[in-house]
């Protein structure tokens, strides 16, 4: 099959990267464009047999499956350009979240999907967020999900818990990371530790960490007691996180949940200017 990729920037290029690294594509069988032309060609150094067209309609004309990875607001744009080479028989793949599959099929004739990558899926792991529009065949959705096993685990999703969904998945590592850098610089800062040694602590930590849940041999509040002997050391940091952090995770999701709401009301007037 062959699978094209419109946009070439963060998350199409992890996407391609991962999907190449895990024998899920084949150089040969990939299509890719981008506005800025450099950027293509960077990534068909790295795999010569990557084809780069001049412009997202020759994508659509040579693939099978096309996945959309620019901007929410450049979608529509885009898909009314070349909605009539979106025919049924085209697999298209959004990758932005305020872009909803009943609108993309609302202006083109082809299968819609929605999957929502994470950038631990470049390391082949973590969650993808799958979402199908009413036209996927039984065959586009056992395809897609075989692909998307191949660098993550693909979860089914309701429109309704798109962006919380996203945050945890998708925003999430960018949380966590800053989170984990602020722990790290108050490290070096409160201590004599330095940085490269807190570093790699805390790294490792981390991936271990990763590992205990991922082996279920704990839950997250059975780590936490396993670690927080009363009385020691562990509870009196808890205590601190418990007083510090307050609602700050509910500010968090409050402030991603309005930036996508206004994305949302802006792309809802270019898909309802197509029908007026």
């Amino acid at each position: 099959m062959k699978t094209g990729f419109i946009g070439t920037g963060n998350m199409g290029r992890i996407l391609i990267e991962a999907f190449i690294e895990a024998g899920a594509l084949s150089p040969s069988s990939i299509r890719i464009t981008n506005r800025t032309k450099e950027k293509a060609e960077a990534i068909k150094r790295l795999y010569p047999g990557i084809r780069v067209e001049e412009s997202a309609a020759e994508v659509i004309q040579s693939c099978d499956l096309i996945f959309i990875c620019v901007k929410p607001l450049d979608i529509h744009p885009l898909i009314s350009n070349v909605s009539s080479l979106l025919t049924d028989d085209k697999i298209l793949v959004s990758i932005t979240s305020p872009i909803s599959v009943s609108q993309l099929e609302s202006s083109a004739d082809c299968q819609a999907v929605r999957a929502i990558p994470s950038i631990t899926n470049r390391a082949l792991s973590g969650v993808s967020l799958v979402t199908y529009g009413e036209r996927c065949t039984l065959n586009t959705r056992v395809t897609i999900q075989a692909l998307f096993e191949m660098i993550s685990k693909p979860v089914p999703i309701k429109e309704e818990i798109t962006r919380i969904a996203s945050d945890i998945v998708s925003c999430g590592p960018a949380f966590f990371s800053y989170l984990l850098q602020r722990f790290i610089e108050a490290a070096v800062s409160e201590t004599k530790i330095d940085k490269e040694t807190a570093v790699l602590l805390a790294s490792e930590m981390l991936i271990g960490m990763g590992n205990l849940l991922e082996s279920e041999r704990f839950t997250l509040p059975a780590l936490q007691a396993k670690v927080c002997v009363k009385g020691g050391i562990t509870g009196e940091g808890i205590k601190v996180l418990e007083k510090e952090t307050g609602k700050m995770f509910e500010h968090l999701f409050q402030s991603t949940h309005a930036k996508y709401y206004e994305d949302i009301h802006e792309i809802e007037e270019q898909f309802s200017k197509e029908t007026l």
